[in-house]
């Protein structure tokens, strides 16, 4: 029975000490791994973080471009080898910051003019007759307005130039409140 005891108490001792070990390298491991995540988040936050930006158009090597976080556009221009000849970089402010996942397309002057003649096309079709610009025929077109007025209108216009607001029309002889009326929601300037 004696010989059980002794078994069992060093047994208990061995136990004992493993465990005391264990804990032991427990902590230190808690400890070191308390330290890395610290460190870690140290060196995350003095390193930047960086974005991806996709440079398109009138430059001279189109890609994705990966930049340091608080880029401007023009850094982005510079990582894609500057502007080709033909870019037309009048309406790009080269001072924006950027952000991940943009995409920057740089318009060439043909581009740009053929956007601002689209524009205009879609301007004019509203439907609307240009008081500054109508010819005689399109003049006549108007509800109230025959040849007389429309030649009034064009001499008005040739005269005093261009009208400033659809109610000067009213300033022409022979176009009162009742005739602009019918007009008001057929013209613009």
């Amino acid at each position: 029975m004696k010989k059980l005891f002794c078994i069992a108490c060093c047994s208990l001792f061995l136990l004992g000490g493993c465990g005391k070990a264990s804990y032991f390298q427990s902590t230190e491991l808690v400890e070191k791994t308390e330290d890395t995540n610290a460190t870690e988040q140290v060196v995350d936050e003095l390193l930047p973080t960086t974005i991806y930006v996709q440079v398109a158009g009138a430059v001279k090597s189109p890609d994705v471009y990966e930049l340091p976080e608080g880029s401007r556009v023009y850094a982005a221009i510079e990582a894609a080898g500057g502007l080709i000849e033909s870019a037309d970089d009048s309406d790009i402010n080269q001072a924006a910051l950027l952000e991940d996942g943009q995409k920057l397309y740089v318009y060439t002057v043909e581009e740009t003019k053929a956007l601002e003649a689209k524009q205009a096309a879609v301007e004019a079709d509203d439907g609307l007759i240009n008081i500054n610009t109508a010819t005689l025929l399109e003049l006549r077109s108007l509800p109230g307005i025959g040849e007389s007025k429309a030649n009034q209108i064009i001499a008005y216009r040739e005269a005093n130039g261009n009208f400033s607001s659809i109610e000067d029309i009213k300033k022409v002889s022979g176009i009162g409140d009742g005739i602009f009326n019918q007009i008001n929601s057929l013209i613009k300037i």
